[in-house]
């Protein structure tokens, strides 16, 4: 009889090669909320991970949106809410976030009048800064809030006569996701209803970190 004795060094060597062989690369990892970053620490989301922000739908929840001076607006599912006040004109919006990825919101720019999606990618400088960042889960509804404060400038001048004017609006939001990548800017319409409230309307969506679908 003979007796063939193993190596083991070269078969546990063959073995652990063959597994890092059959490992997906972090590159390629997709971004879930089983694997992501937990598995593969130095890996970015890819794009079918992206945050995509939408108006909310219309059976979704009321919100109550609370401002730094305490006051507050209600916004329905899939509206909008503005109000002039004495010191400060406030404006939110109910959205809905329908990608795959935490959306951080930045900043936004609002156009006392309407404007059509077709028209060319704002410039980030012109965004003004949220003064904290929002959060809105995958798959879950959240709101933008925006306000203005300074009576001498004529954005709030703008602002105010076309919200007591009743006339439409549109709301650029800068985001992105939690690692400060694949920022986006979604516009939205904001249409007067009939009876005291807004109509949100998304219109366009413009890419940042990687190119547009178009």
């Amino acid at each position: 009889m003979i007796v063939v004795a193993a190596d083991w060094v070269t078969i546990s060597a063959l073995a652990t090669r063959a597994g890092r062989s059959s490992s997906p690369s972090p590159r390629s990892r997709p971004c879930g909320p089983r694997t992501g970053r937990l598995a593969w620490p130095n890996a970015r989301c890819s794009p079918a991970c992206a945050p995509l922000l939408i108006p909310s739908r219309p059976d979704d929840p009321q919100q109550k949106v609370s401002f730094a001076d305490e006051q507050h607006l209600v916004v329905d599912g899939a509206g909008a809410a503005a109000e002039v006040g004495d010191d400060a004109v406030y404006v939110a919006i109910s959205l809905r976030n329908a990608g795959a990825g935490i959306a951080v919101l930045h900043g936004w720019h609002l156009y006392p009048e309407r404007r059509l999606g077709a028209t060319d990618q704002p410039p980030v400088d012109d965004f003004t800064r949220l003064t904290r960042d929002i959060y809105i889960p995958a798959g879950d509804v959240g709101f933008w809030q925006g306000t203005f404060r300074d009576r001498a400038t004529p954005a709030f001048a703008e602002a105010a006569a076309a919200i007591e004017g009743r006339q439409p609006l549109t709301v650029d939001v800068l985001y992105g996701d939690h690692e400060g990548g694949q920022r986006t800017i979604t516009r939205f319409g904001l249409l007067p209803r009939r009876d005291g409230g807004w109509i949100a309307a998304a219109s366009r969506h413009w890419n940042f970190d990687r190119s547009d679908p178009r």
